[in-house]
């Protein structure tokens, strides 16, 4: 079952169920990936649908700082509901040293040999390495390997 299949589902089951919080996130995610279809005239695949839910995650994380910074814990909590309810639909995450271990077979591979290559080696980092782990983690990984 492909994941856009499964994202349909849930957004049925929750309705069957009545949970209104969990519909409006799925309902949401639905939209987010029909819009970016429209616009872009193209069917997303896999990767596509991957790379909203994690923008729609990371707009949720950013939502939650900034809202415990402003003395807004009620939005931060209903943030962090709708990101429980995102987080599954992504595959499982690579751990912090099988991000520094890829990213150093890449910067290898490309013969990258200082901070002037950073744009070369993440572009080719986030291709290989996308939706599978954390952008954050991997430019951090990348920063170190280039300034070795």
């Amino acid at each position: 079952m492909s994941l856009k299949a499964r994202i349909t589902d849930d957004m049925k089951a929750a309705m069957r169920a009545k949970d209104s919080e969990r519909l409006i996130t799925v309902r949401g995610l639905l939209a987010a990936i029909k819009q970016k279809e429209v616009d872009e005239r193209v069917e997303l695949d896999e990767a596509g649908v991957i790379a909203i839910v994690d923008k729609l995650i990371k707009q949720r994380k950013d939502s939650i700082s900034q809202f415990n910074a402003g003395g807004r814990p009620d939005l931060a909590e209903k943030e962090q509901a709708e990101l429980l309810v995102l987080e599954p639909y992504l595959p499982q995450r690579m751990s912090a040293e099988e991000v520094g271990a890829a990213v150093q077979a890449i910067v290898a591979e490309l013969g990258a040999k200082g901070p002037g290559d950073m744009g070369k080696v993440m572009g080719a980092v986030k291709t290989q390495l996308a939706g599978k782990a954390d952008m954050g983690l991997v430019s951090a990984a990348v920063k170190q390997a280039l300034s070795q």
